[in-house]
């Protein structure tokens, strides 16, 4: 049974189409607040539940980086079939950063955007004593729980524990988001908080300096920690975005 707080949601608007992607062991929740304010500037808003999560951490388990990105091709093409949109742009926090420029290397996009994606994960994470796969399966680690003051309930859904097998898929899927960065040319903008306690904030940089794409922005977030799209500095970043997808004047004028 689907969380209700977990489930996707859509919200129709202009010609400009947003695909959201959630990290791993999330759920559309933690991408809530920055769709609510995508729809009020006009935008139309798609929020996937990516395979494995919004349930139970058993069903995270049994799910691939290849079923993840699946899903996010899934969630681009309800997109390209709603008839009044005529570009999509897409947005990941974390895991679903990595699916981002992934999809964006597969798939015309007129703009990725990129929050606190893993491509350098912190030492004090514990990465390095991750049991090889084989001996990974049936094993969780508890996760902290932050506080986020002022965040609602809805917005917090969430696994408390983390499968072992589920961090050797997302080490899987950084590769290959690594090798897709120069097959990458839509415009870029690279959000990261450099209070982020599970990704180095380099991470931002390798991703402007590997990307293919013309125009990049980086944004560095000195209060933010790894949630950008639901702490302290939530507001610039959504400010960032809007901004960055206004771009070029790419949204209804309407």
């Amino acid at each position: 049974m689907v969380l209700q707080e977990a489930e996707p949601f859509y919200f129709n608007g202009g010609s400009t189409g947003v695909l959201l992607l959630h990290g791993l062991s999330g759920s559309p929740a933690e991408m809530r607040l920055l769709g609510e304010v995508l729809a009020e500037a006009g935008f139309t808003v798609l929020a996937i539940r990516l395979p494995g999560h919004g349930t139970v951490p058993e069903d995270l388990e049994r799910t691939t980086a290849g079923d993840w990105l699946a899903a996010a091709m899934d969630g681009y093409a309800i997109l390209d079939s709603d008839k009044k949109v005529k570009r999509i742009a897409v947005a990941g926090h974390s895991m679903g950063a990595l699916l981002a420029l992934k999809l964006a290397s597969m798939r015309q996009v007129s703009h990725v955007i990129s929050v606190s994606a893993p491509f350098f994960i912190r030492k004090e994470r514990g990465v390095e004593f991750l049991p090889p796969r084989e001996k990974a399966k049936g094993l969780f680690l508890p996760k902290k729980q932050p506080r986020l003051p002022g965040i609602p309930v809805r917005c917090m859904s969430g696994y408390a524990v983390m499968p072992l097998l589920s961090v050797h898929e997302l080490l899987d899927l950084t590769e290959a988001a690594r090798e897709a960065l120069p097959k990458v040319y839509a415009p870029l903008l690279v959000v990261q908080g450099e209070k982020d306690h599970t990704v180095k904030t380099e991470s931002a940089q390798y991703i402007a300096d590997h990307a293919a794409s013309e125009v990049k922005r980086v944004v560095l977030l000195p209060q933010a920690g790894h949630r950008v799209l639901l702490g302290i500095e939530r507001e610039r970043a959504f400010s960032e975005i809007i901004g960055f997808l206004r771009m070029e004047d790419i949204r209804d004028t309407e």
